[in-house]
C-alpha cells in the first residue's frame, strides 16, 4: 500500500477515534455532572431540512421531525469527525501521523469549534456561539473544552495509528 493511502487510511482512523474520545467525554460528563450532550438526532433533523430548502431554524427542536434524523445525524457527526482528520492530516503533513505531538492536534481541535459557534448553533436557532441559550457562558465553555477533548482525541488515536504505521513499515 503506497504512502499516500496508509495516511489517508490513518486520517480516517483517528477521525473516528477522535470523534468516539469526544462521545465518551460527552457521556462521562451526562453520567457523573448530568451534562446534557448535543443530541445528533437534531443535527440529522437540520441535514434533513436542507433539501427542502430551510438551512436555518428559529429553533430546531420545534422544526418538524424527519425520517431518519437520528441516523442521519449520528452518520454525519462522525463523518465530521473524519473530515476534520483528513483536513488536519493535510495541513500538518502526512508524516505527523508517524510521528504525532499533542500541540498541533490540540490546536486544530480548539479551532474547529468555530463550526459549532458560528455555522451549526445559529443555524439551530441558538444564536451566534449559543448567544440565545439560557446560558450561553456555560455552552460556549462545554463546546470549547468538546473541541479541545477531539484534539486530544487526535494526538491519542494518532499514536497508536503511528505505532501500526512503524509496525507495518517493519521500523
Amino acid at each position: 500500500m503506497s504512502i499516500e493511502a496508509n495516511y489517508s487510511l490513518g486520517a480516517i482512523a483517528i477521525g473516528i477515534g477522535a470523534t468516539l474520545v469526544m462521545d465518551l467525554w460527552n457521556l462521562f460528563l451526562k453520567r457523573t455532572f448530568n451534562i446534557p450532550s448535543l443530541n445528533y438526532c437534531l443535527l440529522g433533523r437540520w441535514l434533513r431540512h436542507m433539501p427542502g430548502g430551510t438551512f436555518r431554524h428559529a429553533s430546531i427542536t420545534a422544526a418538524s421531525p424527519q425520517p431518519f434524523e437520528c441516523m442521519v445525524g449520528w452518520s454525519a457527526h462522525y463523518t465530521i469527525g473524519v473530515v476534520f482528520a483528513l483536513v488536519f492530516v493535510v495541513l500538518i503533513s502526512g508524516d505527523w501521523l508517524a510521528r504525532p505531538t499533542l500541540l498541533p492536534a490540540l490546536l486544530y481541535g480548539i479551532g474547529t469549534v468555530i463550526f459549532p459557534f458560528f455555522i451549526m448553533q445559529p443555524s439551530f436557532g441558538l444564536g451566534i456561539a449559543a448567544s440565545r441559550t439560557p446560558k450561553p457562558t456555560q455552552a460556549r465553555l462545554k463546546s470549547l473544552v468538546t473541541h479541545t477533548v477531539f484534539g486530544v482525541g487526535l494526538y491519542v488515536c494518532a499514536l497508536g495509528v503511528s505505532y501500526v504505521l512503524r509496525v507495518h513499515s517493519g521500523r
